[in-house]
């Protein structure tokens, strides 16, 4: 009985030295299968959204959504948990008080009712709703960590702006999606600190919404090389047949393509250029040397491959980023994991260059496309240079037949 009182009391006295870190999220839209719901529903509902442990550390406590579709979750969700939802970004971050009252922020700007531009990217606000988020900060005098889903900002100029930002407020910024992170067949990353010479990466569907996740899957593995992250010098984006020359007269893509391509598993039947009705990719040249493309083939497959080529070593280093089809989307709770390392340590596990980089590789990417799929130089790129850790960081185990986290 003496023990289990004193273990009580342990476990007591360790909640209240280590609380629950507060969490405002601060998105666009909260829907079924939306982004809110697979990472915010983890934190109300648990990892395997079955409202059953394992939960986050961290403990969401304010909800601002700039649009309420017809489908929406929110409202349920947080009257069936007990987040208030506040009218404007400010409030949720003060809880409609006059201090900045919460440990972290997440950022989810993605989906929505929002316009295209004539690179047929989606004008999601990130940028704007980081502006209303870091006003906070100015205001209050006291900075926390923030999370941005996925792209920083369609635009690298914003993309660049939120990163200095952040280093001029001095608060830990991490960003991205799920896909570098997610659980990998074989469970193998890049050799850290070895030379790469050339770095090839499939995906499928559009070219804004996929391009990122596609080029993120690439800058995970290629950034762990000799001398680390250099910056881009140039990028192109070729489209139909041009993507079926540029492999038939490019031997190395042909070869890390064909080692990539075998690792999918979701890989359709039939000859790729009858399957693939409109094949795409990204040629990036990096300001070291390294040689990267990036394919998009909608019709072939639906996961995410990667393949380089390492200096010295005979054979490829490939894998397959696996993500769950279904709930509780297991990449995501892989993400959550990365977020709750930013929020309880005050450090990102990873630098937010990668999806600057990533962000302006794209941005790039698609302004070629309308400019005529013309090489473009991209000296902007050129200065986003840094240094990965050395540990990796995608999750080593998946999820058992019944679908939860092993």
């Amino acid at each position: 009985m003496q023990r289990r009182l004193f273990l009580a009391s342990a476990a007591a006295s360790a909640v209240a030295q280590n609380p629950p870190r507060r969490i405002a999220a601060i998105v666009t839209e909260y829907r079924p299968m939306s982004h809110a719901d697979v990472i915010l529903g983890k934190y109300l509902e648990g990892f395997n959204q079955d409202e059953r442990p394992p939960y986050p550390k961290s403990r969401l406590v304010s909800l601002f959504t700039e649009q309420v579709p017809d489908k929406d979750m929110s409202r349920e969700r947080a009257k069936k948990f007990n987040v208030p939802i506040y009218r404007t970004v400010s409030e949720a971050l003060t809880l409609g008080g006059n201090q900045l009252a919460v440990d972290g922020v997440i950022l989810i700007g993605e989906h929505g009712d929002y316009p295209f531009n004539d690179k047929e990217q989606k004008l999601y606000p990130r940028f704007e709703m980081f502006l209303k988020i870091t006003d906070v900060f100015r205001q209050t005098g006291r900075s926390v960590p923030v999370f941005n889903d996925k792209h920083l900002s369609w635009s690298f100029r914003q993309a660049k702006r939120m990163v200095d930002i952040s280093k001029e407020l001095k608060f830990p910024m991490l960003a991205g999606s799920s896909v570098p992170v997610a659980f990998r067949k074989p469970g193998i990353d890049a050799p850290w600190g070895e030379k790469q010479r050339h770095a090839v990466a499939i995906s499928y569907s559009g070219l804004d919404i996929y391009g990122f996740h596609v080029l993120e899957a690439l800058q995970s593995m290629t950034e762990r090389r000799a001398g680390g992250e250099s910056g881009v010098k140039s990028v192109q984006c070729l489209e139909g047949e041009a993507c079926w020359n540029f492999l038939a007269t490019t031997p190395w893509a042909q070869n890390l393509f064909d080692r990539a391509l075998s690792l999918s598993e979701t890989r359709k039947p039939g000859e790729l250029k009858k399957i693939v009705p409109s094949p795409s990719v990204f040629v990036i040249e990096y300001a070291d040397g390294l040689l990267g493309a990036a394919f998009l083939l909608t019709g072939a497959v639906e996961d995410f491959t990667v393949a380089l080529d390492i200096a010295g070593r005979n054979e490829p280093i490939a894998t397959l980023m696996k993500l769950q089809d279904g709930r509780p989307h297991h990449h995501f709770g892989c993400l959550v994991e990365k977020i709750e390392e930013l929020f309880v340590t005050g450090r990102s596990p990873y630098p937010v260059e990668r999806s600057l980089l990533t962000s302006g590789i794209l941005d790039f990417a698609l302004e070629s496309r309308i400019q005529g799929h013309r090489k473009l130089l991209t000296p902007e790129l050129q200065q986003v240079r840094y240094q990965s850790p050395r540990a990796s960081n995608f999750c080593v185990s998946g999820w058992g037949p019944d679908g939860k986290r092993l």
